[in-house]
Parts: structure tokens; sequence; C-alpha cells
């Protein structure tokens, strides 16, 4: 995140987002006390559902995450090393507490063209990416953040291909990630893909009013979206978990 987390998340509430993720990526476990400062801050500022992964290796770390605020938990790296921990946290909270995001690359050693990475997308798992989706939606995966590795960054538009395979195999919902340059790749990922929403990063720090204009250019785009009304926050009210 460019600048102030929070003052981020202020504005994208004035501009009516409909979700915000925050992902702690870095190289070590050392931050993480600063991470879930940061995390429980944003959560009293958050008027819509925070997703929050990262560094997440048990149902205790979960449930650190959940009393700080968070609404959703985000498993990449974890979920592949401990698949059972998908099950666990569907067990506990339900499946749409559980967003399995997966950083995938093309590939030619399988059935369905892309392989799974992890650890920030530098390990490839050789695992088939609709194998690797499907055993999920088992384990109770309530939805899936999709990043195609090779076009996160490009600014070329999302791997409309990518995401196709995966909507067109389960019914569960499919957040497309990774490449957005400009607002025509969100409705193209929406119409050509399936997807049940777009997410983007550098576009939206660097974009003035960036969310609003999205959401404008979607709904001019003939795309049932919330309005993108600018809304006056006095103070935070959101609830917490409570976990005994």
């Amino acid at each position: 995140m460019v600048g102030s987390a929070f003052t981020a998340v202020d504005f994208f509430n004035s501009w009516s987002v409909d979700e915000i993720c925050v992902l702690e990526i870095s190289h070590s476990r050392e931050y993480l006390n600063d991470f879930h400062r940061i995390i429980e801050g944003l959560s009293e500022r958050c008027f819509v559902p925070l997703s929050v992964g990262g560094k997440i290796q048990s149902l205790d770390d979960v449930y650190l995450l959940l009393r700080l605020g968070a609404d959703k938990i985000v498993l990449n790296t974890a979920a592949v090393e401990n698949p059972g921990l998908i099950k666990s946290i569907a067990d506990e909270f339900g499946s749409q507490c559980v967003i399995v995001s997966i950083d995938a690359k093309e590939s030619g050693n399988h059935a369905s063209g892309y392989t799974v990475y992890t650890d920030n997308g530098q390990k490839n798992r050789e695992i088939d990416v609709l194998d690797w989706v499907n055993t999920c939606v088992e384990l109770g995966a309530g939805e899936f953040l999709i990043n195609s590795i090779e076009h996160d960054g490009n600014r070329e538009g999302y791997d409309n291909n990518l995401l196709k395979l995966l909507t067109s195999n389960i019914t569960n919902p499919v957040i497309a990630m990774g490449g957005v340059g400009k607002w025509e790749h969100m409705v193209d990922a929406i119409n050509q893909a399936s997807v049940s929403a777009v997410a983007a990063g550098n576009i939206f720090h660097y974009t003035e009013h960036s969310t609003k204009k999205a959401k404008e250019f979607l709904e001019l785009s003939n795309l049932n979206v919330r309005p993108s009304t600018f809304y006056k926050l006095n103070k935070p009210r959101k609830i917490k978990y409570k976990i005994n």
C-alpha cells in the first residue's frame, strides 16, 4: 500500500468501495505485530467487509485476526501447506469467512494449462490450478481471489482465460486480480469471464477518486453495481467479532 493505510481506507469508504482486502506480504514475520495494530485500526474505520491475509498458519491466527476486526480470512501458502485449515475455518466460522487466494501461472505440465504458485508467487507447487480449486471447494472455501502472475503489474488486463476456466467449473464467487491498467479491463473480466468481482491495487493508489470513477465506468457499461456515492464518515462504528 502506498502512503497511509488509514487515509486510504477513509477515502475508499467515502467513495463507496464494496470490500477491502489487506495482505501482509513481507518475507519475514518480524512485522506481524505492526500489521496486527494496523488491522485493528483499519477495522475501526472500515464500513465495508475487511478481508485479511498473510502469515496465517493456524486457527489461533484466525481467531486473532477476527478479534482485531477482520470479517474474512484470506489463505494462500497456508492453504496449500495445510489444506485442513480451510475446513477448520469453514467449520468454525462458515464458508463465507474463507477466501482462498491463488497465484497461477501458465504451464504445459497440467491439464488446465495453469499451475499453482505460493510464497508470494515464488514457489511452483506443481499443482493443477483447477484441481486445487475443486479441492478447496470440497474443504469449504467460500470465495477465490485469483491472480495471474504473468499479468500482475503489466497493466494490460486480467487473464480472462484463467478466470473463465474457473468460473465455468465452480459456482463459488471468483474475484479477479492482477493486470488492471484501465477501467475497461474490469468490464472485460466481468463480461468475458463472468467473475463475481474485480480487485486492483496500483490503479487505485495512483488515480484520483479511483474507486468512484471505476464504479461509475462499470455503471455506464450497464453492469449492476452499488452507486458510487460520496459518504461523510463521522466516527468509527464497526462491530468486531466477539470470541471467547
